[in-house]
């Protein structure tokens, strides 16, 4: 009985935190449009989220592609189709794998990040501050971070998954002998408005993901530090779920609407 009691009690606390956060969400929309809007910190935000995971991304989409061109390459060798390995890694990279892995490895770097920075604000009620002197914190904190996330993240997923091209790239010509002209050539022909097109508007969606959750994590911390720690798992872990599930979503959508 106390088994059955803790997963119902369980089960109303998560579905709670999803109206909360929907609530969040539609406090976002009707603000984001109203002034007075904080272009400077807004910039500030697009240069620490983008800029800052500039390195991180670059070197997580160099080694994805070379794993995924060394992994791939002996099955291809197998049946005689070297010469799909182009097509078959600019595909998945960039509809798939490419995303959804740098929007993860976005998630612990950025969305634990605002949940943290937030949730300490809100311990030592810096944003109770701003309030009190009549300034708004939403606006300031809460939907600067949400749009360079939803801006900075198709950038970030662009330049990971072209990093990634050139490092399957480097694979092929050291093991194959194919040069970069030859390559990319083959990447090109491949490569449809249909397969960047769902993977672009995925990528903003991610991105509004993760910037949603980790300021809903981090403005409604609860007081202390151990509430602080908390935010920022329970935001990374939000918004890995979340992540896969809008995945599934669109590539659901993408089936409908383009022959993929």
């Amino acid at each position: 009985m106390n088994t059955e009691n803790a997963i119902l009690s369980k089960t109303k606390s998560f579905f709670a935190e999803i109206g909360d956060m929907t609530l969040f969400a539609g406090r976002f929309f009707r603000e984001v449009f109203s002034p007075p809007f904080e272009f400077k910190e807004l910039m500030r935000q697009c240069y620490n989220m983008g800029n800052r995971s500039l390195l991180l991304v670059s070197v997580t989409g160099f080694i994805l592609g070379l794993v995924f061109t060394l992994q791939s390459r002996p099955t291809l060798m197998q049946f005689g189709a070297q010469s799909w390995m182009a097509s078959m890694v600019s595909l998945s990279i960039v509809r798939e794998i490419g995303p959804v892995i740098i929007a993860l490895i976005c998630a612990g770097r950025i969305g634990s990040g605002i949940g943290a920075e937030l949730g300490s604000m809100r311990v030592t009620e810096q944003i109770d501050a701003m309030e009190v002197s009549g300034t708004n914190p939403f606006k300031y904190l809460v939907i600067t971070r949400i749009v360079a996330t939803t801006l900075m993240l198709p950038l970030l997923i662009i330049m990971g998954d072209a990093i990634a091209l050139l490092g399957s790239a480097i694979v092929e010509n050291l093991k194959g002998n194919v040069s970069f002209l030859l390559y990319f050539n083959q990447v090109f022909d491949a490569l449809k408005f249909s397969d960047l097109l769902p993977a672009t508007v995925k990528s903003v969606f991610f991105g509004f993901a993760i910037g949603l959750v980790g300021c809903y994590k981090g403005y409604n911390c609860a007081k202390g530090t151990v509430g602080v720690g908390e935010a920022s798992n329970s935001a990374v872990v939000y918004i890995s779920m979340l992540l896969f599930i809008i995945d599934f979503i669109a590539v659901f959508v993408t089936d409908i609407f383009f022959d993929i």
